[in-house]
């Protein structure tokens, strides 16, 4: 059994996970327009996040989910900041 090598590499959050949970999180601070853009952006980031959080060497599904639905949250949001600013 000395020739068996185990190789372990530790895993890593995706890119995409990152930017989709910043920018889900960065969706609530600004306008309605850059908000509605920058959860489009959350949105689209977070499922390529959990797609590829599926490889055996890559985190970030739990990231990505919690962008995709702060990214539904941040919709509303801007959809609201739209609708208080016409009025």
């Amino acid at each position: 059994m000395q020739g068996c090598r185990v190789n372990s590499s530790k895993a890593s959050f995706s890119i995409a996970s990152i930017v989709a949970i910043v920018a889900a999180l960065v969706s609530f601070q600004v306008g309605a327009i850059l908000g509605l853009l920058l959860a489009a952006i959350a949105f689209v980031c977070g499922l390529v996040g959990l797609l590829l959080a599926m490889a055996p060497r890559t985190r970030g599904g739990i990231l990505s989910i919690s962008a995709v639905i702060l990214s539904f949250i941040g919709v509303i949001a801007a959809v609201v900041k739209a609708i208080m600013w016409f009025f």
